[in-house]
C-alpha cells in the first residue's frame, strides 16, 4: 500500500508523534497486506471500535504505520472512522461476508468434514437429517475396519431407533415432541428402542442441550452410535454427524469419540457461520 501523509485526528488522546517512526525502505506489498489484515482481525476479535494506539500496541506496530494503513483502508471503505475518531469494520467487508455465504454449500462442508473425521477417528462417520418421521442417512464415510453398517446413504429408519434421531428433534417444544414421538415410535428389530413418547422427548431435549446423543443395540445388535447436531444460525438442528462402530469398542474409548464427534458438528457450524446461537 502506498504511504501518504494522515491530516485525521484520532481517538485515545494519541498524537502521530508517539511510537517508533518507520525505519529503512518502504515496507513490501506482502507486509502491507499483512499489516492490513492484522489491524482487521484485531478489531473483529474484539468486537468494537478502537483507536489508532490501542490497534498499533495490540499488533505491535509504530504508530505512523498504522495511521497510513487505516487512512488507506477508510478510503476503500474496508474500515470506517467513527465521529469519535475510532476506527471500525467497513461496508465493503460485509459485502465480501455475504458473497462468501452465498458460495457456502452445507452438504460440500460437512462432507468435507465428515471424512477428516473418518480418518481421525479409523470409524465409520454418518450425517444424517430429518425426512419427516424419520431420520435419513444423508451421507457416509466408511473406516478402514471390516466393521459393516447396515444403514447406507439413503437408509430411512424411525427417529426414535437413533442417536442422529433424537438430536433431530430436541430443539422442538416439548408438545411438538411428544406429539411427534406418539405418531412415529415403533419398537426396532432388536427391541431395546424406547417407544414412549414422554421418556423419548425428555431424552431428546437433554441431548440437544448436551450437543451429544449416544445408543448402543437399539436399532442393530452390538452397533453403537455416537452423534452430535449441527445447528444453524437459529439454533435448530438441521443435521447430525454421528461415529457408527462396535457398541464394545464405543464404550472402551467413549470420551475420545465424544470429543471428536463434538468438535467436528462445531466446526460446520462454524464454517458456515452458524456458531451464534
Amino acid at each position: 500500500m502506498e504511504a501518504k501523509t494522515s491530516s485525521t485526528g484520532y481517538s485515545d488522546g494519541e498524537d502521530a508523534s508517539e511510537g517508533i517512526e518507520v525505519k529503512g525502505a518502504r515496507r513490501s506489498r506482502v507486509s502491507g497486506i499483512d499489516r492490513a489484515l492484522q489491524i482487521i482481525d484485531y478489531l473483529y476479535e474484539t468486537g468494537a471500535p478502537a483507536g489508532g494506539y490501542a490497534i498499533a500496541k495490540a499488533v505491535k506496530a509504530p504508530l505512523s504505520t498504522i495511521y497510513v494503513i487505516v487512512d488507506d483502508l477508510v478510503e476503500k471503505n474496508m474500515l470506517t472512522r467513527n465521529s469519535d475518531g475510532t476506527i471500525w469494520l467497513g461496508s465493503r467487508l460485509y459485502h465480501y461476508g455475504l458473497a462468501y455465504a452465498r458460495s457456502l454449500d452445507f452438504m460440500s462442508v460437512a462432507t468435507h468434514e465428515m471424512h477428516d473425521l473418518c480418518r481421525q477417528s479409523g470409524e465409520t462417520v454418518q450425517l444424517c437429517g430429518r425426512d419427516g418421521d424419520h431420520m435419513l442417512v444423508l451421507a457416509m464415510a466408511d473406516g478402514p475396519s471390516h466393521f459393516q453398517v447396515t444403514s447406507r446413504v439413503g437408509t430411512r429408519v424411525p427417529l426414535n431407533w437413533t442417536a442422529s434421531g433424537r438430536l433431530l428433534v430436541g430443539h422442538l417444544s416439548e408438545g411438538d415432541r411428544i406429539d411427534l414421538f406418539k405418531r412415529c415410535a415403533r419398537s426396532s428389530p432388536t427391541g431395546r428402542a424406547d417407544v414412549d413418547p414422554d421418556t423419548l422427548s425428555s431424552a431428546a431435549a437433554r441431548a440437544f442441550e448436551a450437543r451429544l446423543s449416544i445408543q448402543a443395540g437399539e436399532s442393530d445388535y452390538a452397533v453403537a452410535c455416537i452423534a452430535s447436531p449441527i445447528c444453524d444460525s437459529e439454533g435448530k438442528c438441521i443435521a447430525t454427524i454421528s461415529i457408527v462402530l462396535p457398541e464394545q469398542k464405543a464404550f472402551a474409548d467413549e470420551g475420545g469419540y465424544t470429543k471428536r464427534v463434538m468438535a467436528s458438528a462445531e466446526k460446520i457450524e462454524s464454517l458456515m457461520g452458524w456458531r451464534n446461537h
